[in-house]
């Protein structure tokens, strides 16, 4: 592992307080709010650099827009093409597939995710009713 700069180790930190995904406009308002100094331009870079370190894990939304948080276990999302919304889901099918893949291609996988992209119930209501 590289030795990580300055800004990489506040992002990090500032990701650690984060409950949720952020983007990296969102973290900049919220690191710009906090009193840091770091241009968006850094952050974009140190995400980058996060992101191939394995230390950041990154889901983009249907939207393009791209979500950044700490790695964790799974990220396994229902999403609706309608209103956005984004539901987490627990099962995971494709553990065995991760360890099958690293032992056939010797590939470093750092994390998953899985995402499912449709209508939730309400927008297919909205739908229903406008047909």
């Amino acid at each position: 592992m590289a030795r990580r700069t300055r800004s990489q180790e506040k992002i990090l930190l500032a990701l650690k307080g984060m409950s949720q995904p952020i983007s990296a406009q969102a973290l900049y308002i919220e690191m710009r709010q906090e009193g840091s100094t770091l241009g968006l331009a850094t952050i974009y870079r140190a995400l980058d650099a996060l992101k191939l370190e394995g230390a950041v894990q990154m889901r983009t939304l249907p939207s393009g827009e791209a979500l950044y948080s700490l790695p964790q276990e799974d990220r396994h999302h229902l999403t609706c093409l309608q209103c956005g919304i984004s539901i987490a889901i627990d099962e995971c099918p494709v553990h065995a597939l991760e360890q099958q893949l690293h032992q056939t291609h010797q590939f470093k996988i750092f994390y998953h995710t899985l995402e499912f992209f449709g209508l939730c119930p309400q927008c297919q209501g909205i739908l229903s009713a406008t047909s």
